[in-house]
């Protein structure tokens, strides 16, 4: 049986990343920069009491999406699937300084996140319950921090500038390296090319296997033509285990 990991422990590290970011600074094109470890903790650690098994895969995406956990607190969390697969509903209070063209509505957000609606809908339909998905996966942000620049373009963590991206990059390979520790995955798999080779540079001292599966955003060609068909086969390549539930 698998050994239980305290979600209080997850809570933890995510404090502590939260404390560690909360000094930084970041200059132009950035000009709002939001945490949803703060302002949707409650949905956070809701989403980690289902960490109650120490799965053999870590998923660890990028950032947050303007529209999954900038909502709802929940890494991809498409706010309609938090709600009806994860039951998580938990209130959402709003960043310090929101920006006007990204307003943060949680739950009542109108918009959907298309990236969280693939990869929790492709749990949904493997796995049927979370409690299933859960433990063979959990899901990850690599940075709890999502920028935007003053048109409200979303900017990810690699275009900020170098010495910006160092810092920050020191902070959450420390925190990423803690996770991996207290989850001991046989497999750390980065959604995305991005969050792999974070991966394999926050984990190098650790005896993990680490790869990259394709990541579900719009913005590929790719996934927009079936990313769970995608995502089966990178894991059936792979040869990781629990591709599909079992009944």
């Amino acid at each position: 049986m698998a050994k239980q990991v305290l979600p209080q422990e997850l809570a933890d590290i995510a404090l502590r990343l939260c404390h560690s970011l909360s000094s930084l600074s970041f200059s132009a094109p950035v000009t709002h920069v939001y945490n949803p470890l703060e302002y949707a903790w409650r949905g956070y650690r809701s989403y980690l009491e289902y960490a109650a098994w120490q799965p053999p895969i870590l998923l660890v995406g990028m950032n947050p999406g303007p529209w999954g956990m900038a909502q709802t607190g929940v890494p991809f969390g498409d706010k309609d699937l938090v709600s009806s697969w994860l039951g998580i509903t938990a209130a959402v209070n709003r960043p310090p300084r929101e920006h006007p063209k990204r307003p943060v509505q949680g739950f009542d957000c109108p918009r959907g996140e298309v990236s969280g609606q693939r990869l929790w809908g492709w749990a949904r339909d493997r796995f049927g319950s979370p409690e299933r998905f859960f433990q063979k996966f959990f899901v990850a942000n690599y940075c709890p921090l999502s920028f935007m620049e003053e048109s409200g373009r979303n900017r990810t963590p690699d275009k900020l500038p170098v010495a910006e991206r160092k810092t920050l990059f020191h902070t959450c390979d420390s925190a990423l390296e803690e996770t991996v520790r207290l989850i001991a995955p046989e497999w750390v798999l980065g959604i995305g090319k991005f969050a792999a080779g974070r991966a394999a540079a926050a984990c190098r001292e650790l005896d993990v296997r680490i790869e990259s599966v394709p990541h579900p955003s719009p913005a590929s060609p790719l996934a927009n033509q079936g990313w769970s068909r995608l995502m089966d086969a990178r894991l059936a390549e792979l040869g990781c285990d629990g591709i599909r539930s079992s009944s």
